[in-house]
């Protein structure tokens, strides 16, 4: 099956594994771990017999290839969404700038159209000192209806009544801008949360085939390699190489070769 079929099989079991048993998929390259998962479930195919008398269920490593492409395909997914609103957040100041630029040119020509009515001018005040990005927002499309109402007061000054259908154009356009750009929409959230499930699905498998693959073969080196990772493997050795290098005290430093 491809990614895509893998995932849509899956889909249901692994929207149901709840937040507080999700795994945080951080500690490895998703790439990697799926990988690995790969390798794993060809590594151990030869040692059924002596998995699955030690009580290994088998099916977990029969379900080992779905899982992963089920995490492939939500990885990607999550990726993708990444991608995108991180895009969206560069530009989104400057759409911010341009809401703000004409909520003030909005409310220039209203303070002046309403100049006798302050009912009128204590709500385009109102809307003035609104000082977040969503009350701008909110406050462009507050703009527009204000002054479709109060049309003859605009209409003596002369005011370009375009403006109105910018406002509640740029609303819009707003909204749907801050919702792409947000890493905390629900869609986001969403898709995030599904690629966290999808890995917590494999990571079950994978955790209980190589718990019993190095519960068997404690003392059969070549076969124990098999089920630990080889990522963190090199990452611990490397870190203890870091570890045995002596820190050099303060003017015990190797002379050069030009000394």
């Amino acid at each position: 099956m491809s990614n895509i079929e893998d995932y849509n099989t899956k889909l249901e079991v692994i929207k149901a594994i709840p937040d507080d048993q999700l795994k945080n998929p951080n500690s490895m390259p998703m790439r990697i771990y799926i990988q690995e998962a790969e390798h794993l479930e060809k590594w151990c195919r030869q040692d059924k017999d002596d998995l699955t008398v030690k009580g290994l269920d088998w099916t977990l490593v029969e379900d080992l290839p779905v899982r992963c492409g089920a995490l492939c395909e939500a990885e990607s997914k999550w990726s993708m969404q990444q991608s995108q609103r991180r895009s969206s957040a560069k530009i989104w100041p400057g759409e911010v700038s341009k809401g703000y630029n004409l909520r003030n040119e909005l409310i220039h020509h209203f303070k002046y159209a309403f100049r006798d009515n302050s009912s009128l001018i204590k709500k385009v005040k109102a809307i003035a000192n609104r000082s977040t990005n969503d009350g701008m927002i909110h406050g462009l499309y507050d703009l527009n209806v204000l002054g479709l109402v109060n049309r003859e007061l605009l209409r003596k000054i002369g005011f370009d009544f375009s403006l109105l259908d910018m406002a509640a154009k740029k609303s819009r356009e707003l909204s749907r801008k801050k919702e792409t750009a947000s890493f905390y929409s629900e869609d986001y959230l969403e898709t995030k949360r599904i690629r966290h499930q999808a890995y917590t699905h494999l990571k079950e498998a994978v955790d209980s085939i190589r718990e019993c693959g190095k519960y068997v073969f404690m003392r059969n080196t070549a076969r124990l390699k098999g089920y630990r990772s080889e990522y963190r493997r090199k990452l611990k050795r490397r870190s203890t190489r870091r570890k045995r290098v002596p820190e050099l005290e303060p003017g015990n430093v190797p002379e050069t070769i030009d000394s």
